[in-house]
């Protein structure tokens, strides 16, 4: 549509087949990185100059939430450069931040386009944007609208003010099942250089090489990646500590002891397998459940690093030990 700042694309707020498996395979980390769409101004229906500008991330998801939610309305939506990154991310590494905000602002040309002076942005996104700073560079006043996308078009319809449910950061069963998939593809290239070559050592047992203990090694490891990057998420209210670290060792114990007695090896051997099984399932289970801290909404680099600090030794002792304990079983007949 033509503005005073020049064409503007109009985009519609139904999502294709495409647009869908897009997301799924996003979803899984399949093209993740290149999953974008070019930053600028758009139009969504048909604006005038008094209609709202909404901000968001050029994140293809991010982009396909808010113009579906927004669909039927008439909104400016101006898109950031945050490197195919969704915004609460882009925003604790700078890309969604006060610099890109500005030079979007006057790259669009859209003090040209609207009327008034007023941006909204997510909530998430509050910690990479000074507003006092896009005000005194821009002249546009930055309101932060609410946290989830959902809520946009109620917050619209309120006046543009937001009641204390569209500010109160949740983090249900839901919401975290669907970040589990990226975890677990993520995972999963471990299997390669760090489960494969336990198998192998695992699969040696009385001079011999045994494909089945091989199998059961190699199965064990993708139950420690499964505890740490699938049942973790799911159950993190429910399971014991603070440290996300901690809890990934708990479950990958657990799992251990329950497929240990399911084997049902009681010899001298047998128990110091069964040592080593635990020991190294509850750090590989322990390792993959500390990375999920990145995807909480509730967790501060401060607290990572700590943990990080305090827990990667444990781990790593954790698996030298199980490695002696296991190569000890081995010897034994």
């Amino acid at each position: 549509m033509p503005t005073e700042a020049g064409p503007v694309a109009v985009i519609g707020g139904s999502l294709t087949v495409a647009d869908i498996l897009g997301g799924c395979k996003a979803r899984w980390g399949i093209g993740r990185l290149s999953y974008i769409v070019p930053p600028g101004l758009y139009a969504i229906g048909a604006p005038d100059r008094a209609a709202p500008v909404v901000v968001t991330a050029n994140y293809k998801m991010s982009y396909d939430l808010v113009r579906r939610a927004l669909d039927r309305r008439n909104i400016w939506l101006l898109v950031l450069e945050t490197y195919g990154i969704n915004v609460w991310c882009a925003a604790g590494k700078g890309t969604f931040g006060t610099g890109e905000l500005v030079r979007r602002i006057a790259d669009s040309g859209l003090c040209r386009v609207v009327d008034h002076r007023r941006l909204l942005l997510p909530i998430m996104g509050a910690s990479g944007v000074k507003a006092l700073e896009v005000k005194k560079r821009s002249g546009f006043e930055v309101r932060f609208a609410t946290l989830r996308i959902g809520d946009l078009p109620t917050y619209l319809d309120n006046g543009m003010q937001a009641d204390h449910e569209m500010r109160e950061l949740t983090f249900s069963f839901r919401e975290r099942l669907v970040l589990t998939p990226i975890e677990m593809v993520g995972g999963m290239k471990s299997l390669a250089y760090a489960g494969l070559p336990l198998a192998l050592l695992g699969g040696f047992g009385g001079g011999s090489f045994s494909v089945q203990r091989f199998l059961v090694v190699f199965l064990l490891y993708g139950m420690a990646l499964f505890c740490g990057t699938f049942l973790v998420p799911l159950l993190l209210p429910l399971i014991p500590g603070r440290m996300f670290a901690v809890k990934g060792a708990i479950v990958g114990s657990v799992s251990a002891l329950l497929a240990g007695v399911s084997l049902g090896r009681f010899s001298v051997a047998g128990r110091l397998e069964l040592a080593a099984m635990v020991l190294m399932m509850g750090a590989i289970s322990a390792f993959y459940a500390m990375n999920f801290t990145g995807s909480t909404p509730f967790t501060s680099p401060s607290g990572v690093r700590r943990e990080m600090q305090c827990s990667l030794p444990v781990m790593a002792g954790a698996v030298l030990l199980g490695i002696v304990l296991l190569v000890m079983g081995m010897l034994l007949p």
